[in-house]
């Protein structure tokens, strides 16, 4: 079944375009991931999907439904989560209490004032389910900010997590990470759920080739090649201007 697809997506900026009829099609629980060189047009397109630009031709459709003017919340609550290039996370808060903020704005409960956090039980055992999932249980009560920047992107990836998503948008999860980080977030993202799919921006070939069911290379905007990993690697154009060649 096609999860999300794309109809001939163009964005610009002025003469500038940052994609160009781009056609992009992800099926549920599939593995597939973005590349490119810098400037391609990857985190454009990828805003552009949830809602945070709004393109200027073409449309975006998720589970059938047209999402092209949708706004981030409601591409969210419509089970599409995504993590950021940079952390989006609160450094003064424990583990446990970021994962929980996001399970709380998921099954709801902000207005029981004079209930206590504690006894919210449903949230927290959603919370440490969570932590499991992302190889953070034993970190719960450490504040953010003494996290490893691989930790802080692994609790980013459970924090998407908790709006139970049936799109998973990663951007560059492994970017600034050391060897054995990279290690553990192909583990992570390889221990996902086979019934949720995954669009991933990736730079690093050893994380592309160890996780993609399907590559799209973006070039100045548009779709160069698009196909499983063995078709994208004999690519004589993908090889020249991105794998092996100019870039």
């Amino acid at each position: 079944m096609t999860l999300l697809k794309t109809e001939n997506l163009c964005k610009s900026f002025g003469n500038l375009e940052v994609t160009r009829n781009v056609n992009l099609s992800v099926s549920s629980g599939e593995r597939h991931v973005i590349i490119g060189p810098n400037g391609a047009g990857k985190t454009s397109l990828v805003h552009q999907l949830t809602g945070q630009l709004r393109p200027t031709s073409g449309r975006i459709l998720f589970k059938e439904c047209d999402i092209t003017k949708v706004s981030p919340e409601d591409v969210c609550q419509m089970g599409v989560g995504r993590t950021f290039q940079k952390n989006t996370l609160f450094p003064t808060l424990s583990v446990a209490e970021n994962v929980r903020l996001a399970v709380q704005a998921k099954q709801g409960g902000w207005y029981h004032a004079f209930r206590s956090i504690k006894k919210m039980t449903s949230h927290w055992e959603r919370t440490y389910q969570l932590l499991e999932q992302v190889q953070l249980a034993d970190n719960s009560d450490r504040r953010v900010s003494s996290l490893s920047y691989g930790e802080q992107r692994q609790l980013e990836v459970a924090i998407a997590l908790a709006a139970e998503p049936d799109l998973l948008l990663l951007d560059e999860p492994t970017s600034g990470m050391s060897p054995a980080e990279t290690d553990r977030m192909i583990e992570l993202v390889s221990n996902l759920p086979n019934t949720l799919a995954v669009l991933m921006i990736e730079h690093d070939m050893k994380v592309v080739f160890s996780l993609a069911d399907t590559i799209t290379v973006l070039y100045y905007g548009e779709v160069l090649a698009s196909g499983p990993p063995a078709h994208i690697k004999g690519n004589d154009k993908v090889r020249e201007v991105y794998l092996g060649g100019k870039h």
